[in-house]
């Protein structure tokens, strides 16, 4: 297997007749999927999602792939294509648009409802073009074929690239379901004919690779939320993505049985359902689906709220309720399902809404104590099935943290593609595809770019941090006088301190030194204020290290008299 190496160098040029892949997102995190294809100078994007911001990145509102790497080639990108609707893969596509509008977007029908509902709020029209599986569409030197695959969203394709390097095949996200609500398998008869006429590079969802076996089929959610319907005596909480039209139908069928009414809860829930209910995925039974604002008036046994949040997100409705400003409030004897599962490093977040929940006296039921969730995503026995059906020449472990992207390799390995065939790539890695055979050959920068507010790219990895030590630590000003001209300090350092514990007068046993150092500082030729203010960060900081065993923010201002 072909790993990258942490000191890769810039790649050199695409030889002619190749086919360059690189990840902008995506490869070492479960989120920001975006794949740049490049062939005879012209580059096709697959997906362009978010990731969403972890404990230690506070303010963060979504991280976006680096779209460094083609803004000078805005004009050579010939398409983006969607293979689903997920935030994770489409949620950047706003972003990237704002560089070139034009830019055409290719996906299913209910795919390009999704994102053209949220490209409106970014008043943003976009020009389109729907496809369904087993369509094919040239865009530009890109020959694509699509292929349904069944995942946690109606709609997912999976799109096979023919270019002169070979053929491309990108799963997108999918699984094997056999019992899929909406009777739409994975096709493997076209992933088998796509095998017969040759694979020449798999690009394959990794997300459940470490898990042995077959994912549950979706159907088997439904007697566990009937179960867990039957024993509610109040109100229903039920968590999900909001784009899960699957768990919302199951939800609606288990309301409809148990004689309850449902209440969309959240903007993106409200809006992607609706979407969903025009355009035919979503069967609302009549008489089920009623207005939040209605809710109140119906007893608590006749209620269900189905609602955003069950990745633990501040500001979703779901967070909101645990901390008691929404206005939804749960009380004792609710019941809370979060029906999804955990998304790496949202672990912490999720803990503390089902603990907030618990607390005000909610029974919740989770992917921990019931089987309220199927994930999306294949594992490994259907992995492994995918591999002996199309015998890829090369395969390429795409969607999922670095873990993933191993043992996803291993099974390729296992099935019988050689291991000097399987290229472990990471964000930024650059793998060429050049007489049949895929290898790295380089990297481009491709870091994080965070959205906060209304700012893209603006918050840094070390501002990140600064916040991160403002919670945790606290922080401290010195402000001080000088007179340059006497080399003294007219008057004892004064000192703000904010988050600690401890209030200022801690300080007056260094201040003495702080204004001895910078008297010694001056006296030795030292006049630049920059200068004088890193003296007195440096006393101030061995201080509170060594007294109070913290390392707070410490902002210091001198001033010349």
């Amino acid at each position: 297997m072909s790993h990258p190496h942490p000191e890769l160098s810039l790649p050199p040029a695409l030889p002619d007749g190749g086919l360059r892949v690189v990840a902008l997102g995506g490869l070492g995190e479960v989120g920001r999927n975006m794949a740049v294809l490049e062939h005879a100078g012209k580059l096709l994007v697959i997906d362009c999602g978010v990731l969403f911001p972890e404990d230690n990145q506070p303010g963060v509102d979504l991280i976006l792939p680096d779209f460094d790497y083609i803004k000078d080639r805005l004009d050579d990108i010939e398409a983006i294509v969607l293979t689903h609707g997920h935030e994770d893969h489409i949620g950047a596509v706003p972003y990237l648009l704002r560089l070139r509008k034009d830019i055409p977007l290719v996906g299913s029908r209910l795919t390009l409802a999704f994102i053209e509902a949220k490209l409106k709020e970014h008043r943003i029209k976009p020009y389109t073009l729907e496809v369904k599986e087993g369509q094919r569409e040239k865009l530009g030197v890109f020959d694509c074929e699509f292929v349904a695959v069944n995942h946690s969203i109606p709609d997912a394709l999976a799109v096979a690239v023919t270019t002169a390097a070979g053929t491309v095949l990108h799963t997108g996200d999918f699984k094997m379901d056999q019992l899929p609500l909406d009777g739409r398998i994975t096709d493997l008869r076209a992933f088998a004919r796509l095998g017969e006429k040759g694979v020449d590079l798999f690009m394959v969802d990794s997300t459940n690779a470490e898990v042995p076996g077959f994912v549950t089929p979706e159907a088997e959610i439904g007697p566990v939320l009937d179960d867990v319907f039957a024993h509610a005596d109040k109100r229903i909480i039920v968590a999900s993505f909001s784009s899960h039209v699957h768990r919302v139908q199951q939800v609606l069928r288990a309301a409809q049985a148990h004689g309850r009414r449902v209440a969309l809860v959240g903007r993106s829930m409200v809006r992607n359902m609706g979407i969903a209910a025009d355009l035919g995925y979503l069967d609302v039974p009549p008489g089920v689906l009623i207005d939040l604002k209605k809710a109140d008036s119906l007893p608590d046994n006749q209620i269900v709220y189905m609602s955003t949040g069950s990745q633990g997100e501040p500001m979703a409705a779901l967070s909101r309720m645990a901390n008691g400003d929404h206005k939804v409030q749960v009380e004792f004897g609710d019941t809370v399902i979060l029906a999804s599962s955990l998304i790496p490093g949202n672990e912490n977040a999720v803990f503390r809404i089902i603990n907030g929940l618990t607390r005000l006296g909610a029974r919740v039921v989770h992917g921990g104590n019931a089987k309220v969730h199927v994930s999306g995503h294949a594992s490994a026995g259907e992995l492994m099935y995918c591999y002996n059906i199309l015998k890829p020449k090369n395969v390429m472990p795409v969607h999922g943290e670095v873990r993933h992207l191993v043992a996803n390799a291993a099974l390729a390995v296992k099935t019988g593609v050689p291991a000097d065939r399987v290229v472990l790539a990471e964000d930024g890695v650059v793998v060429d595809l050049v007489d049949g055979k895929a290898s790295v050959v380089g990297a481009v920068p491709c870091g994080y770019v965070y959205v906060d507010g209304s700012s893209v790219g603006e918050i840094t990895e070390a501002e990140l941090k600064d916040r991160v030590v403002l919670g945790q630590e606290g922080f401290v000003s010195v402000f001080a006088v000088i007179d340059t001209a006497t080399g003294k300090v007219l008057a004892p350092p004064q000192v703000l301190a904010r988050g600690m514990a401890e209030d200022a007068s801690v300080f007056d046993k260094v201040m003495p030194e702080v204004t001895a150092a910078l008297e010694n500082a001056i006296a030795g030729g030292a006049t630049d204020t920059h200068q004088l203010q890193q003296i007195m960060r440096r006393t101030i900081g061995r201080y509170v290290a060594t007294r109070l065993r913290r390392k707070p923010m410490i902002v210091p201002v001198v001033v010349e008299a």
